[in-house]
């Protein structure tokens, strides 16, 4: 077993798990505390490394693209002293981070780790349940519903529409972005038959933020909502065969396009059906788009 403990942290490692539990120095950011301990499986990790300086050094993780639904949510955002897969070491500890990395190397090496991207979370996210009060509102989550409350500090256009609560089932995406220089952030929840391109000062599914002390803890929330949401990497469902007379064949769903083609009209189906939901395009129009596109796949 591998294991250094720093104020900032300790991380131990026991040949399949990273287990990372953050420290109770002040210099602790608010996100990692509330976050708690994460363990890592060697499957979920593209790398790790060591950078040394004078004053002190730091661990770093990589993981897979899709292995964790915070960073999924969070989108390169976090800052350095909130990033939980970050860890401060003092120069007497340079050594045992040095065997922490080999250890792990080692044990990635011989697992043959796939540097594919995941179809499926390998992190479960943060716990639930879960409420954060920052910038204009409240927003709870308890694995099934979104909560959003409002405070005094609230524009009155989105006041006015009361306490939302919006149903896990009916949320088609969550976003959440930190406030940077004089650009104020938001947590925004974008309803699948209800999307809106209100700024989050107005809209009724967002929480405005303006960079204090509990803004990352957001991230958090839409970490949450994430890990229930369908992974945005996951392979799309067969469609059903389409019945035919007694006498005839049934067509099958035609075999899928090529790896650089996928994305792509993944995409389109996504544009196809806000359009069909805006009433843009009719029901006959937007069978027959879907029909053309699945032919593609």
């Amino acid at each position: 077993m591998a294991e250094i403990i720093q104020r900032d942290g300790t991380w131990t490692f026991d040949g399949e798990t990273l287990r990372l539990v953050p420290g109770h120095d002040k210099s602790v950011s608010l996100l990692r505390k509330t976050l708690g301990e994460l363990a890592i499986p060697v499957g979920a990790l593209a790398g790790i490394a060591f950078e040394q300086g004078k004053k002190s050094g730091r661990l770093r993780l990589r993981l897979r693209d899709g292995a964790d639904p915070l960073l999924q949510a969070a989108g390169g955002q976090l800052t350095d002293a909130a990033d939980p897969y970050q860890l401060v070491v003092e120069p007497d500890r340079y050594g045992v981070a040095e065997y922490l990395v080999d250890e792990v190397r080692n044990a990635h090496l011989i697992e043959q780790v796939p540097a594919a991207p995941c179809t499926a979370y390998l992190l479960a996210g943060p716990a639930v349940p879960l409420s954060v009060s920052a910038g204009d509102g409240t927003v709870s989550f308890d694995g099934e519903r979104v909560r959003l409350e409002w405070n005094w500090k609230t524009e009155d256009a989105k006041s006015a529409s009361g306490t939302r609560s919006l149903a896990l089932a009916d949320v088609a995406a969550v976003e959440w972005q930190p406030a940077v220089g004089l650009e104020n952030g938001y947590l925004r929840f974008t309803g699948k038959n209800a999307p809106t391109k209100a700024p989050p000062k107005y809209d009724p599914n967002s929480v405005e933020l303006w960079g204090f002390k509990k803004d990352p803890l957001m991230a958090l929330v839409a970490a949450a909502v994430q890990a229930r949401l369908p992974h945005p990497s996951a392979p799309v469902p067969p469609a059903a065969p389409v019945d035919t007379p007694p006498d005839g064949p049934k067509s099958l769903t035609p075999a899928p396009a090529p790896a650089d083609d996928h994305d792509a009209l993944l995409r389109r189906l996504r544009e196809l059906g806000e359009l069909h939901r805006s009433g843009i395009l009719t029901d006959e129009e937007f069978a027959a788009a879907k029909q053309a596109v699945l032919r593609r796949m």
